[in-house]
């Protein structure tokens, strides 16, 4: 379980594909990971199965490879990374799984004020969860729903904090990235007899 508060930003340090899926070591400032521990990158819950002194590397199962894309990654980008939530921490976002609900793309990025929107096109299982004021989570990032210009478009505003402190300051549009809708509307909708 994560909040969705991104703790460091990382970079891929190497890809390795193999039969049975994908291979990312990743630069890391976490200098007490354990093999087994869990942590998010870009909001995609993945296992330690390695580590030295400022990498970890992990194993993508085929089943991950399909709802995301760290197909796409390369040696060098820039991912969010987040440890996973303790008992007795603070919930500074909000319940984030670190299960990626699907692939995402930016269609408008536009700055106003002292922040900047992105309109992004998400996958019916976000969109049937995403209502204005609710939580969103994209690439690891907790973030609110400004609004829905459309059905299949949800809105995010960004900070300056947020822009300063993850990736999402380098998105544009055409850009992929990882959602996950909002936890307690995915229970809602499930318990509705919508089983998408």
């Amino acid at each position: 379980m994560f909040t969705g508060i991104v703790s460091a930003v990382g970079r891929v340090r190497a890809v390795r594909q193999s039969s049975e899926g994908l291979e990312l070591d990743l630069d890391a400032p976490y200098p007490d990971l354990a093999p087994g521990e869990s942590v998010a990158v870009d909001g995609g819950c993945l296992t330690v199965e390695r580590q030295g002194a400022g990498w970890f590397g992990v194993h993508v199962v085929r089943s991950s490879l399909d709802r995301t894309a760290f197909g796409d990654y390369r040696p060098g980008r820039r991912v969010n990374l987040e440890r996973a939530l303790r008992l007795g921490d603070r919930l500074g976002g909000h319940l984030v799984q670190g299960h990626v609900d699907g692939v995402g793309r930016v269609d408008r990025v536009a700055d106003r004020d002292d922040g900047r929107l992105l309109d992004l096109v998400v996958p019916d299982e976000v969109a049937g969860v995403a209502l204005p004021l609710g939580s969103i989570t994209v690439d690891g990032v907790s973030l609110t729903v400004n609004a829905r210009p459309s059905p299949a478009v949800v809105q995010v505003s960004l900070i300056p904090f947020t822009l300063q402190h993850t990736t999402l300051g380098e998105r544009r549009p055409g850009d992929r990235v990882h959602l996950e809708g909002d936890t307690v509307g995915k229970w809602v909708r499930h318990l509705l007899g919508d089983t998408r």
